[in-house]
């Protein structure tokens, strides 16, 4: 009788093991292990950030690490090789004292940029003239506009930030905006115009919220739609690059972030259009094409 219970407790104690093995095995076929940085667009760290998450929940021991800091911080990052991933706005080639022959791009998605204003100032739509006049400083008060008697003040984004060369190149016409306040942040930028009597900048579309008014300019919305078509002109690819081609978790999370379950959930949910959505393409030197692959 003894042996019987023996045997049979040693029976139950390999059965066990043979469970826990399995599970162990199946944890270690379902991480890739270890961790990332992602840094760079403030425009693009929404996303990011939320893939990373879901993606972390997914893959257990592994973490997507993700910060701002701007397009040119992302882009002098990985060129020096500091991360995995550097995050931008504009181009590789746009970024002065790189080598984006050692670059690697991987488009995946596109955004719209809009001005926006403090929602007291009593205007909804400019002029791309008007708008140029208001950020280089000739205009220095609402009523210019047809808008309340309220003095204009300019938030900037920081110099590096993608979002800012966006802005000056495709709304302000190459123009640069005036000496103002600058802000490293998208989410600081916001809340500042939100509070401030008279304050204007520029964010992505998926910053716009109910505390600021996006304005239309030349009486076109700010819409994916519009993006879409090159209607609203002022819009950027976002781009992760990585110096050379990637491998590991780096490979594996671009691949998750390009996935169509991505794409149809967190880039819709997030404000961001993806690149099959496109009507046009746009090379960096600004010339417009007819989108071919659909």
């Amino acid at each position: 009788m003894r042996k019987r219970r023996i045997g049979a407790m040693i029976g139950v104690i390999l059965v066990i093991g043979g469970l826990l093995g399995i599970g162990y095995q199946t944890r270690a076929k379902s991480a890739t292990g270890g961790s990332i940085t992602a840094v760079g667009s403030t425009a693009l760290q929404p996303l990011v950030e939320a893939a990373g998450e879901q993606y972390s929940g997914e893959k257990l021991g592994v973490f997507i690490n993700v910060q701002g800091g701007g397009s040119g911080t992302g882009l002098s990052q990985i060129q020096e090789g500091a991360v995995a991933i550097g995050n931008s706005d504009v181009f590789a080639e746009e970024q002065a004292g790189l080598k984006p022959s050692n670059l690697v791009d991987h488009r995946v998605a596109v955004v719209g940029i809009v001005p926006i204003i403090n929602k007291e100032t009593g205007v909804t739509n400019l002029s791309t003239a008007d708008l140029q006049k208001v950020f280089d400083g000739t205009y220095t008060n609402w009523q210019q506009v047809g808008g309340k008697n309220v003095p204009i003040t300019i938030v900037n984004r920081a110099q590096g930030s993608g979002t800012r060369a966006t802005f000056e190149r495709w709304a302000l016409g190459g123009h640069k905006a005036k000496t103002a306040q600058e802000q490293d942040s998208s989410g600081m930028v916001r809340s500042l115009v939100s509070t401030t009597p008279g304050a204007i900048s520029y964010v992505a579309f998926s910053y716009v919220n109910k505390s600021v008014q996006a304005l239309s300019l030349n009486h076109v919305t700010p819409t994916n739609e519009n993006v879409e078509q090159n209607r609203w002109r002022v819009w950027s690819y976002e781009h992760m690059y990585t110096k050379g081609q990637p491998t590991g978790v780096t490979k594996d999370f671009l691949a998750y972030i390009m996935s169509p379950k991505i794409q149809a959930t967190l880039v819709h949910q997030l404000g961001y259009i993806r690149i099959d959505q496109m009507q046009v393409d746009r090379s960096v030197d600004g010339h417009i094409t007819p989108q071919t692959q659909r």
